[in-house]
């Protein structure tokens, strides 16, 4: 009888110390509520089990990382492979050091962070009250908003590749730019050191308030939604572009772009993966017909089809 993954990985690391669970739902960790099962999640226990287990694991089983799930979209035929979500009991650290440095470990929320950091009175972090994400996710992407990204505070970031090394790079080494690092797509990051500057609590705390209250008043934050769906093109903003185009509101099966925020997709009615990226695709589509821009997602999109499903790019690079 062919061995499941799962056990595969136990026998390989029988010292393993995190949580392994087989054909876990994935769906219960979206903020979207829909996606398949993973065939085996590993939640470590600590940056030594990680190396440990991705060091043994065969080259050709498939590795994702998951963060929240807020800005994701998990297929309904679920994540083959191992799929990888850092522990808040290992990883959900949050250390302020002198000279109004901070370090962090990759399973801490955004939101966690500006507040740990208004409460230190470190100044810089205040735009990370607006981004619905972990700060794995943010190291991922250069996630920023409010004027503020993610490279402008980061010193250096801590990472396991997927045979197991361990890697520290410096803000210069992940090659930031809008929504973009270049850090490998095998690198998971554990940890970040972040320096802000010097800042009176009550003053950050005001400005986490205004960052707050604007997301509670354009975004449908109230919905199971996964964030901004599309990057802003250069020159435009994402909103505008659909808007014009007339897809605000625009409604596919249960999946939705939102009437509040039309960069926003939404689950309205017991919408499927399938559903979602289908809005998504046919909006890239209408966009390019009205203006000639190609919209690219932002939205991070894993996982498999179910059998007979398909969703074709409707145009060039997604």
């Amino acid at each position: 009888m062919t061995q499941s993954l799962v056990e595969r990985i136990r026998k390989a690391v029988p010292d393993i110390r995190g949580r392994l669970t087989e054909n876990a739902d994935l769906s219960t960790i979206t903020w979207f509520r829909v996606g398949g099962p993973a065939e085996a999640l590993f939640m470590p226990a600590d940056d030594s089990d990680l190396a440990n287990v991705l060091a043994a694991l065969d080259e050709d089983v498939p590795v994702m990382v998951l963060g929240l799930g807020s800005n994701l979209l998990v297929r309904d035929g679920g994540i083959p492979g191992l799929v990888i979500r850092m522990s808040g009991k290992g990883f959900g650290q949050i250390e302020v050091k002198e000279g109004n440095t901070i370090h962090v470990g990759t399973a801490v929320p955004d939101v966690r962070l500006a507040k740990a950091a208004g409460e230190a009175g470190v100044a810089g972090f205040s735009f990370y009250r607006g981004i619905p994400g972990c700060v794995g996710g943010a190291l991922r992407m250069n996630a920023g908003a409010h004027g503020g990204e993610t490279k402008d505070i980061l010193v250096e970031a801590h990472a396991v590749d997927r045979l197991g090394n361990r890697h520290i790079l410096s803000n210069a080494d992940l090659g930031y730019a809008y929504r973009h690092c270049s850090a490998p797509a095998d690198y998971i990051f554990t940890k970040a050191i972040y320096r802000g500057t010097a800042g009176n609590p009550a003053d950050l705390f005001a400005e986490m308030e205004e960052v707050a209250q604007y997301r509670e008043d354009v975004q449908p934050v109230k919905e199971r939604t996964g964030g901004s769906t599309f990057k802003n093109p250069p020159g435009h903003s994402a909103w505008r572009v659909i808007d014009e185009a007339g897809f605000r509101g625009h409604r596919i099966g249960g999946a939705q772009m939102s009437e509040k925020h039309c960069n926003f997709m939404i689950n309205v009615d017991g919408a499927t993966a399938h559903d979602l990226e289908t809005l998504g695709e046919t909006v890239r589509a209408g966009i390019m017909a009205h203006s000639g821009i190609q919209l690219e997602w932002e939205i991070k999109r894993l996982g498999i089809f179910t059998p007979g499903a398909s969703v074709i790019p409707s145009i060039g690079r997604s």
